[in-house]
């Protein structure tokens, strides 16, 4: 790659993306910013993520450095924490492309419950 005077032997968005576009990877993460650490708790509301599919995604994830388990609770390690702002961005991104599916109102209050949660 070489976008710029110097080499890159990977691109560092396709890596990123690579990591993060892992089906149910940025639901769990969310889901972990917004005081979900169980299990069971990744599953609500979500009958469609069965326990094969949810244990492969946490231990992808264990093996990514986004998460830890302690006995049987899963916590975001600093590399996890550190997709807040890239979350927030998304967030972001989206709420403001997004008008025809959200009124003013829900944009502003998303938006401050996202800051809430991802920018603490």
């Amino acid at each position: 790659m070489t976008y710029f005077d110097f080499e890159l032997t990977h691109c560092p968005v396709e890596l990123s993306l690579d990591m993060i576009n892992r089906k149910w990877v940025l639901q769990i993460i969310c889901d972990m910013f917004f005081g979900k650490t169980r299990f069971s708790e990744f599953q609500e509301g979500r009958p469609e993520l069965s326990n094969k599919a949810l244990s492969r995604s946490l231990r992808f994830m264990e093996e990514q450095d986004l998460i830890k388990k302690v006995e049987d609770e899963y916590f975001l390690t600093d590399k996890g924490k550190s997709l807040n702002k890239v979350i927030y961005d998304l967030v972001e991104f989206t709420l403001d492309n997004n008008k025809d599916l959200y009124n003013e109102e829900t944009i502003i209050k998303a938006k401050d419950g996202f800051k809430k949660q991802l920018l603490k």
